[in-house]
């Protein structure tokens, strides 16, 4: 089993960097829960523990106390960036330290496959003399995914399906340079599925009711993507019948339930 701590950047009373209507402490929330559950769904041998799951008010010693007593193997703190610039960049500790070309090349795979899982300007592999890495007693990085005060990266972080991408984009960084196994697919179901069919009713607007709810990448209740929170509004296209149940296509191609219970027009 690879215990991964995953550090929320800020919280609490500390926002982190502020812009363009967006604040660092949500999209770093957002984005290591989404890590967090494609670790827990997806692979049999990864242990993950947050520092934070609310916008709770964390020190930065608190932090590292917790990864380093939870004895974990490796620690991913998770941060976006201000300053006028645009990209993804990551960071190791800067120090001289045994563990440091391991700890380099595992930070080299995870960046690559963010880049990779984005498209992000690349502003390269760097070291600093950041708390969270220097003060953990196991190997780790911390990532900056886009600028929050640039107008074309925060227009990106303010897509779900955007913040899905870079958590995926974690999540195949961490298994490769973990040696995650992936758990066994699922079995196909023994009775075959009734083709879906589908109703054009024009476009509309729903908006999600629930507090989290799955979409899924094609018109199968099997075929769940990611999550999406309460709040958030979608296009939709079509409404299809999948098996007995109605199913909204969206205008991003992904698919949706259209119980009333979970989605509402408006």
């Amino acid at each position: 089993m690879v215990k991964i701590f995953i550090d929320p950047g800020h919280g609490g009373t500390d926002p982190g960097a502020v812009g363009n209507g967006l604040k660092e402490k949500d999209l770093t929330l957002a984005i290591s829960k989404r890590i967090e559950t494609i670790l827990k769904n997806e692979y049999e041998d990864a242990q993950v523990k947050l520092s934070r799951t609310g916008d709770q008010t964390l020190s930065l010693k608190q932090r590292t106390d917790m990864a380093n007593a939870w004895k974990a193997d490796y620690i991913l703190s998770v941060h976006i960036n201000a300053g006028g610039g645009v990209g993804f960049e990551s960071f190791i500790y800067n120090g001289t330290y045994k563990s440091k070309p391991a700890t380099n090349n595992k930070r080299n795979v995870i960046h690559d496959e963010i880049i990779k899982a984005t498209g992000f300007t690349n502003r390269g592999k760097k070291e600093a003399n950041y708390h969270m890495v220097r003060e953990s007693n196991m190997q780790g990085c911390l990532t900056e995914s886009g600028f929050i005060d640039n107008a074309k990266d925060a227009a990106l972080l303010k897509q779900s399906s955007f913040l899905d991408k870079i958590a995926r984009g974690h999540a195949l960084g961490l298994e490769k340079a973990l040696g995650l196994k992936k758990k066994a697919a699922s079995k196909p179901p023994t009775k075959p599925s009734t083709p879906p069919t589908v109703t054009t009713t024009g476009t509309f607007l729903i908006r999600v009711k629930a507090k989290e709810l799955w979409y899924y990448n094609k018109p199968d209740w099997n075929a769940k993507k990611a999550t999406v929170k309460k709040g958030e509004v979608f296009t939709v296209v079509d409404t299809l019948t999948v098996n007995g149940s109605k199913m909204y296509k969206l205008k991003s191609g992904n698919y949706m339930t259209a119980n009333p219970q979970y989605v509402e027009k408006i």
